[in-house]
């Protein structure tokens, strides 16, 4: 029997960030710039608009929801009583696009910068990972990465992994007390990497291209394969144990962990990343099916 799923969303742009949170999906409606809450049955609303598109979202231990304002590089903060502000500035740190977030259990915002002009079709080059401290500070956390995309950390908020899309790997770190990164590490490579070129290139010649990222409670990391069409289970030592297609041989490029019981996970699906950005609209869906492992650590 092949696996079942059900829709809980269609006719977006282009889904990105999706989250479970307090008994509800969220989920970044990225070239619309809507922010959308779904409950379990997918009757949605949209709670905010941001004019600079948005991506990631993570929430403070107070539950204000942080929000990623991608091309004015800012990470918005939006309370429980739906007030707006700044929660920190990245504009002078990365000079292109930010992308997704993991919010700490310290209140900690990990964000990853594309690093280069992907909308406008340059070359891939490496970017850094961010990090905004619980009071909005900003600063680089690690640099040299390869587009980084999905963040997670573990259950004890001691590793944070991050996806490089355009090498084809998983990078883990360790979370010092002080909050910065040392004992760089691959956890899994997929394949091999490829030589720098175009980007088109570059994701033709990935064996899985690693884009959003989920963590169960097992710290096995879920991995949608922006290039695979699927989404896969990674272990801790680095091996892919669990493989889920996506419905249709759809584009596959974010998932997340939750439900009643945290063992539904949700998938991004689209027509495709570039086709969205050149404005290709309402191919964009939210589809979930069960998995066996409940969600855990931080997404």
């Amino acid at each position: 029997m092949g696996t079942e799923f059900r829709t809980l969303a269609t006719g977006g742009d282009y889904f990105e960030g999706v989250r479970w949170h307090n008994g509800s999906w969220y989920a970044s409606d990225a070239f619309r710039g809507a922010v959308l809450s779904l409950d379990r049955d997918g009757q949605s609303s949209e709670i905010m608009c941001v004019d600079a598109l948005c991506s990631g979202l993570g929430w403070l231990p107070d539950d204000s929801m942080l929000v990623v304002s991608m091309r004015d590089r800012r990470l918005l903060r939006r309370a429980p009583d739906g007030e707006v502000t700044q929660h920190a500035d990245f504009s002078g740190l990365s000079e292109h696009w930010i992308n997704d977030t993991c919010v700490d259990g310290a209140g900690r915002a990990w964000v990853g910068s594309i690093g280069f002009a992907i909308v406008d079709g340059a070359d891939p080059v490496p970017g850094d990972l961010l990090c905004a401290d619980p009071d909005g500070t900003a600063r680089v956390a690690a640099s040299d990465l390869w587009c980084p995309n999905g963040i997670v950390v573990t259950a004890d908020g001691r590793t944070l992994v991050v996806a490089e899309t355009f090498a084809g790997r998983l990078t883990a770190f360790t979370i010092e007390n002080d909050g910065s990164l040392t004992d760089r590490r691959t956890l899994a490579q997929f394949g091999d990497t490829p030589e720098p070129g175009g980007a088109a290139e570059m994701l033709g010649a990935l064996e899985l291209a690693p884009d959003g990222l989920t963590i169960d409670r097992d710290d096995h990391v879920w991995v949608a394969d922006a290039a695979g069409r699927r989404c896969v289970r990674v272990s801790p030592d680095g091996r892919i144990t669990d493989e889920i297609a996506a419905p249709g041989g759809a584009n596959l490029y974010s998932c997340a962990l939750g439900g009643a019981d945290g063992t539904e996970l949700l998938l991004a699906v689209a027509e495709g990343f570039f086709e969205a950005a050149q404005g290709l609209t309402g191919t964009a869906s939210l589809v979930a099916t069960t998995v066996d492992v409940p969600v855990g650590g931080d997404n």
